[in-house]
């Protein structure tokens, strides 16, 4: 499962069974009560992993959103009892956004969904990893 974490919503994205395909689940809004929306789907999907998107600046520093994600995936750590995995998100927006647009869907009417398609990328970047399919 990814979390792409943003001030507004939280982006989730699971992958079947096999780890191969990842794909968006309905975003929860940030703020109170998300934590324990996502720790209740955390279970549900009977994850094996929670990948947290880290968004480094481009020139690979850490701003306070790096900081705000790190600080959730402490929080959610102490809710679940699966592993959670830090991962590069630089431009995982971006190529959300890119994938949407191609689909004929403008920013205006894809903002609700744009931090799930961020997790879909961020989750499918982690499961084409090689190791991850056990190579």
């Amino acid at each position: 499962m990814a979390c792409d974490v943003g001030t507004v919503r939280i982006g989730l994205a699971r992958s079947d069974a096999h780890g191969i395909l990842a794909f968006p689940l309905d975003a929860v809004a940030a703020g109170e009560g998300a934590l324990a929306q996502v720790s209740a789907i955390v279970a549900e999907l009977e994850a094996v992993e929670v990948v947290i998107g880290l968004p480094y600046r481009l020139d690979g520093s850490e701003g306070p959103a790096a900081q705000m994600a790190r600080d959730w995936a402490e929080l959610l750590a102490e809710h679940v009892q699966v592993p959670i995995a830090l991962v590069d998100e630089r431009l995982t927006t971006v190529q959300a956004q890119r994938g949407m647009h191609a689909a004929g869907r403008t920013v205006r009417n894809s903002r609700k969904d744009i931090d799930s398609a961020s997790a879909v990328v961020l989750l499918q970047s982690v499961l084409d990893r090689p190791s991850a399919a056990g190579s």
